[in-house]
């Protein structure tokens, strides 16, 4: 039997789904809900990538003006909707996002920090579009270089935290769970609820950089350039989400 089902969305583009994110969510709450909203919320990303597509191929006019600025606030809207459902489920369980069961294996080898790196919003400006003035191109390399900088913060203060777990007393507490006494299972509850804490900082502030960096680049751009970033973005996103199920049906077969 498959372990995938295939929706199709809109008139010809194909999300598929794996089957086994529904049973992995049986036992947790909060993966449950996650990817009850992702399967909409994909739904919506297809529908707005078709949205800004046609938009970019539409003749310069006043009413297109309007309209890429309400389709703009919408698709930021539509990604505010995301980070907000990703917030509440790392409330209960930070753990789960920073390796989430419902993404393909293709796709949790780009994860940086429970999301995409922040710096792939500037290389699809770079890529998608062509006609920056000499003031939008400084100031979009000021935002590069910004968003680099704390990129390396962030990544520094993960490591330091994985190197917190490997730390013998927590690595040692760990190995001998099931032969653990009460002062033992005390420790290890506390490192544990320690380690959380710390992740879900980093998972924080790695999308509070996520959401700074598509606000500046949005302040930098002018509407149509912003619409043909937001394209880029989407189709990044549903393309490698939908290569990378296909290969792990593949695999699976």
């Amino acid at each position: 039997p498959s372990s995938f089902q295939v929706t199709l969305v809109g008139s010809a583009s194909l999300i598929v789904y794996p089957l086994k994110d529904m049973a992995a969510a049986a036992a947790n709450p909060a993966q449950k809900r996650f990817i009850a909203f992702l399967w909409g919320w994909l739904e919506r990303q297809q529908t707005f990538l078709d949205q800004l597509l046609r938009l970019v191929d539409l003749p310069s006019s006043e009413n297109k003006a309007h309209q890429q600025r309400h389709l703009i606030e919408q698709v930021l809207c539509h990604y505010q909707q995301y980070f907000a459902e990703k917030a509440l489920t790392a409330e209960e369980d930070v753990f789960v996002l920073f390796s989430p069961p419902w993404l393909s294996s293709f796709e949790r080898t780009m994860l940086w920090l429970a999301g995409f790196k922040p710096s792939l919003v500037l290389r699809m400006v770079d890529s998608s579009v062509e006609d920056l003035t000499a003031e939008q191109a400084r100031e979009i390399e000021a935002v590069k270089g910004e968003t680099r900088w704390a990129e390396r913060e962030l990544s520094e203060t993960m490591a330091r935290i994985q190197e917190s777990v490997a730390a013998p007393p927590i690595l040692a507490l760990a190995r001998r769970v099931g032969r653990l006494m009460d002062g033992e299972i005390s420790s290890l509850d506390l490192a544990m609820e320690t380690l959380k804490t710390a992740m879900l900082g980093v998972f924080e502030s790695a999308d509070g950089l996520r959401g700074s960096t598509v606000r500046k680049v949005v302040e930098v751009l002018r509407p149509e350039q912003t619409v043909k970033v937001l394209a880029a973005v989407a189709q990044f996103q549903l393309g490698i989400r939908r290569l990378g199920l296909q290969r792990d049906s593949q695999q699976q077969s």
